[in-house]
């Protein structure tokens, strides 16, 4: 069992790293801005292709070995994991290397046959996309939450029912493999936890409501798809996230107060159907939004291209503009959003709640 969930995991993470040059927007490669004209480049095709192939050979060689071992040598499970976790956090690493490097040579050729001479760089607004704006109202953020806190309010007034070891870790199997000494703190520490990251979800989706809609000047029916298309559905995954997590954590919870109340195959199945349709909804969001733009018309006029933002991406990864009131914006490695690092309010966004969890995990 250990085994295949390892193995579906990482096969998941294989597709989307392998796909990651194919997915961003089509006048982004490996974190490089490339002029419309120039985006079917044959250099550029071969090292998409070559990034693609080296990665998922290397990986499904990694994946291989690691399936022969397991069933070879039958290791114990902590094993089974720790070289299952190894393998994934090595593909992830891997395919960061290979970016690195082919982000080298789209920068240097891009240099050296100086794409962006002779174009007049633009910037393009269009006031009415706002109202075409998807993306779910930010109350809907808050049902999780109420629930939590009512979870929390079942715990204090079920406290004597708690056992005197409260579990504080999950194995793969549903089990708890990890406890702490019963106080009234270690009683509610995961539901405060889950209300922690709540409100660092509901923040971030507030930030990027606000967050600029970014057109391109060769492409703008293209990328207002694109934006829209972003926004409404990575809204949508940040809510089911919120609401599995919820349901997730309120299970164990209620098992700790509760143990007789789930058993058998619903403590594996729990944490299973949450990976899966996690791992769906990630999937059918990467696909949606990196193939929202594959198909428009290209504008005629060659000698206009979108306003060159290479020097605000460190790497192509980090993003920072303090010119940009946007306190998140697309990535340009893999689909979704990343923080605008030269605006504080994201340090906000993300280190409260994270210190919130931090102390309350020393209490």
């Amino acid at each position: 069992m250990t085994l295949a969930i390892f193995l579906f995991i990482s096969i998941i993470l294989l597709g989307i790293q392998t796909a990651i040059p194919f997915l961003v927007k089509r006048t982004i490669i490996f974190g490089i801005t490339v002029p419309e004209k120039h985006i079917k480049n044959e250099q550029l095709i071969s090292y998409k292709k070559r990034y693609t192939l080296l990665v998922s050979l290397l990986s499904l060689v990694a994946l291989g070995i690691y399936a022969f071992w397991v069933l070879g040598t039958n290791p114990g499970e902590e094993q089974t994991v720790l070289v299952g976790t190894l393998i994934q956090f090595g593909i992830i690493l891997f395919s960061l290397s290979l970016y690195f490097f082919f982000h080298g040579k789209t920068l240097q050729l891009k240099r050296k046959n100086n794409w962006m001479e002779n174009l007049k760089q633009m910037k393009v607004t269009d006031l009415s996309v706002r109202s075409q704006d998807e993306m779910i109202p930010w109350y809907l953020f808050l049902l999780p939450m109420i629930v939590t806190v009512g979870v929390i309010g079942y715990t204090v007034f079920q406290y004597d029912l708690l056992p005197e070891k409260i579990p504080t870790h999950w194995g793969i199997n549903g089990e708890a493999d990890a406890f702490t000494e019963k106080t009234p703190m270690s009683a509610i520490l995961m539901p405060l936890t889950l209300l922690a990251m709540q409100v660092m979800y509901l923040g971030i989706h507030i930030g990027k409501n606000k967050s600029g809609i970014k057109l391109s000047a060769t492409g703008t029916n293209a990328s207002k798809l694109r934006q829209l298309t972003l926004r409404k559905y990575s809204s949508w995954l940040m809510f089911l996230v919120s609401f599995l997590l919820t349901g997730l954590f309120c299970y164990f919870q209620l098992t700790t107060i509760h143990p007789d109340l789930f058993a058998g195959t619903a403590m594996i199945a729990a944490p299973m159907v949450f990976l899966v349709v996690i791992l769906a909804a990630t999937i059918v969001f990467a696909v949606k939004v990196g193939r929202s733009d594959k198909h428009s018309v290209v504008a005629s006029e060659e000698e206009i291209t979108d306003y060159d933002e290479d020097s605000y991406w460190k790497g192509g990864l980090f993003y920072f503009n303090r010119n940009d009131p946007s306190i998140f914006v697309e990535k340009r490695v893999g689909v979704g959003w990343t923080l605008n690092f030269a605006n504080p309010l994201g340090y906000i966004i993300f280190l409260v709640p994270l210190v919130v969890v931090i102390v309350l995990s020393l209490l």
